[in-house]
């Protein structure tokens, strides 16, 4: 569902920036670039597991889909239909 969707995106992000502000914090205070990229991967490790998964919190809202209709499409054979001709050029 689209709340779904929403909700998944905002903890994605959420994650992620936070994950990155403290990443740069801790790695300008030890200056180690390396643990700036360990702490965001991990981040992005996380928001990965929090939001690509159908969790049960993401499908609260479904889709009420429209019933099918019969177009009667079916019932024309292809015997019934014109061949195309192409103009000749």
């Amino acid at each position: 569902d689209y709340k779904g969707q929403k909700l998944a995106e905002q903890i994605f992000q959420g994650i992620i920036l936070v994950s990155a502000v403290i990443g740069f914090i801790y790695g300008y205070i030890t200056e180690q670039f390396g643990w700036t990229v360990y702490i965001v991967m991990a981040g992005f490790a996380l928001s990965c597991l929090l939001t690509l998964p159908p969790w049960p919190m993401y499908r609260r809202n479904p889709l009420k889909w429209l019933p099918v209709q019969d177009s009667g499409m079916e019932e024309k054979k292809a015997a019934d239909r014109k061949p195309k001709r192409h103009a000749k050029s």
